[in-house]
């Protein structure tokens, strides 16, 4: 009982220390609520003090809520002025440029941000309102910044928020320009952020310049020029943004480019940062597109389109069925290899280039049409550097529905273009009488079915992750779908991450970068024989039932 008395007061002592330093009365009163409640509360103080809040796949990701293990302005000030301090000691001019979507505390933290680097004497510009995450990349590279921050949680629950971080060329070289910050810039701003001394001592400037709607123009005209002027465009598309930022950027970019202006799901057009319609603001989960597929029915739609609610992902739903009144999600490796053939067959060469978690298809392609290929670990940060500058990149996909198919406009993933040449791509079939689906058809004929799912468990205890990657590690299968594996590799202390490959599957393992999950990556490729690709495919989804069971029984989960 002393014990627990003594780390009562411990936590205790943490929680007052950050009350004298929080900028945010609306938190501080949030705190001492919960400092209030002691000791019922200690579990819940515990967590909050657990850690601070550290840079990771996405930057800065966590819950909103008052203490350093949380988002909220305390935290946010820190991190802006460790940014900032460590841009200066890198020598970097220009000014920071800053984006935010719609979620709770986005602006607040934007504007903060803004302030911590004027008050630095360095020149913060905001964008116009709350705007898709491909404006801000774009913003860095457009305005020659030194850096930009975007204020988004993607498509995590309603009450998280995060912090990511890009460079501009100076200090991000050519081939990060515009791009997410990778080590060893993280680890040097991690290092500035917990150098940074008392919050009250941070010198708050001018709010910073609000750039106007000009810029956002600035995008809509070069994300159109992605696509050809002259191409089809008889196309219906249905289209949601989740509830997020993407309506007005991506519905300027249809009309400019010479579409039909998509149908937007009525309830969910506005941004809402509580996203009501949807248990879990990721079209990938279950039920999150319904709404988009009642809307694409009762219109008609050729093609249903969504965003997750910052807008660099896109997902895509297409009819399938004789009579072509049911619908499918394309998987992310569906649409990655679609574009990439896309652009291949118009004549677009150069690198193209994915993650070890994604379909061996791409690769196919590229041997066969003699393309540079190259894969990176997960993540955009690392797939826009691919080839290390050997080969200008040309494409980048990751099978969780991010695609960069114009690396010189956004060095990122953008959902915003990617729509735009998903509709240029199906109109052109359309035209010819074909869809998206006969087009996959094709390339399996001509590669093999490349069947891809994901095993993929959500915890509530970190540490069940850490042990079924140690169990995969100390007790590798011998052989997957009665097929002996002929190669794991385990890419320890690169990456937690391990790869299994027999003559006809492969499994790659590892733990989400931005969400408590374990991921399981599957592929098994079958033949085409005669001509006949459903039996193909009927072929492939047993083998794949077959393969997650086996891995998830040796992952014991």
């Amino acid at each position: 009982m002393a014990a627990d008395t003594t780390d009562i007061d411990d936590i205790r002592e943490q929680a007052r220390r950050w009350l004298a330093d929080d900028p945010d009365p609306a938190s501080r009163a949030e705190l001492t609520a919960v400092l209030d409640r002691l000791p019922a509360s200690a579990p819940e103080l515990a967590d909050r003090f657990a850690g601070p809040l550290t840079f990771g796949t996405a930057g800065l990701r966590g819950p909103l809520r008052a203490g350093p293990n949380g988002m909220n302005l305390a935290v946010v000030t820190q991190a802006a002025a460790g940014l900032v301090g460590w841009l200066t000691a890198q020598g970097g001019t220009g000014p920071l440029v800053i984006g935010y979507d719609a979620r709770h505390g986005s602006r607040q933290f934007a504007e903060r941000t803004a302030q911590v680097a004027t008050g630095a004497g360095r020149p913060a510009l905001l964008l116009p309102r709350p705007l898709p995450t491909p404006v801000l990349a774009y913003a860095v590279r457009q305005l020659g910044a030194v850096a930009g921050v975007m204020v988004t949680a993607s498509h995590n629950p309603p009450q998280d928020n995060g912090y990511k971080v890009y460079l501009g060329a100076e200090l991000g070289g050519e081939l990060g320009a515009g791009a997410q910050i990778v080590p060893p810039a993280d680890a040097g701003i991690e290092a500035a952020i917990r150098a940074v001394g008392p919050l009250t001592q941070v010198p708050l400037g001018r709010p910073g310049e609000v750039l106007g709607d000009d810029l956002v123009a600035s995008y809509v005209e070069r994300a159109t020029a992605v696509i050809a002027p002259d191409g089809p465009r008889d196309l219906s598309v249905a289209y949601t943004p989740l509830h997020g930022v993407g309506a007005a950027v991506l519905t300027a970019a249809f009309a400019r480019a010479g579409f039909p202006v998509p149908g937007v799901v009525p309830e969910q057009a506005e941004p809402d940062p509580a996203f009501p319609t949807v248990s879990f603001p990721n079209p990938e989960e279950p039920g999150a597109v319904d709404r988009l597929i009642a809307l694409a029915d009762a219109t008609g739609a050729d093609l249903a389109i969504a965003n997750d609610p910052d807008a660099d992902r896109c997902a895509v739903v297409v009819r399938e069925g004789e009579d072509g009144r049911g619908w499918r999600m394309l998987r992310g490796d569906e649409v990655g290899v679609l574009l990439a053939d896309h652009l291949m067959r118009r004549g677009v060469t150069g690198l193209y280039a994915t993650t070890i978690v994604s379909s061996s298809l791409l690769r196919a392609m590229c041997a066969a049409r003699g393309l540079p290929y190259d894969e990176t670990l997960t993540g955009f940060k690392w797939i826009v550097r691919a080839g290390g500058g050997s080969a200008p990149l040309v494409f980048g996909y990751e099978e969780a529905l991010g695609y960069c198919v114009a690396p010189e406009h956004v060095r990122d993933k953008d959902g915003i273009t990617a729509a735009l040449t998903v509709a240029e791509l199906a109109a052109g079939l359309k035209a010819q009488g074909r869809t998206l689906t006969d087009r996959l058809d094709e390339l399996a004929a001509e590669f093999g079915v490349h069947h891809t799912d994901q095993l993929s468990v959500r915890v509530d205890d970190l540490r069940e992750i850490v042990d079924a990657m140690a169990r995969i590690r100390a007790a590798t299968p011998t052989t997957l779908l009665g097929q002996p594996i002929d190669s794991a590799r385990d890419l320890l202390p690169e990456a937690d991450v391990v790869i299994l490959r027999t003559a006809t599957a492969r499994v790659v393992i590892r733990p989400s970068g931005t969400e408590p999950k374990l991921k399981a990556y599957l592929e098994v490729v079958e033949p085409v024989v005669d001509g006949d690709v459903a039996a193909a495919r009927t072929r492939a989804g047993a083998a794949i039932a077959q393969l997650r069971g086996e891995i998830a029984a040796a992952l014991g989960v």
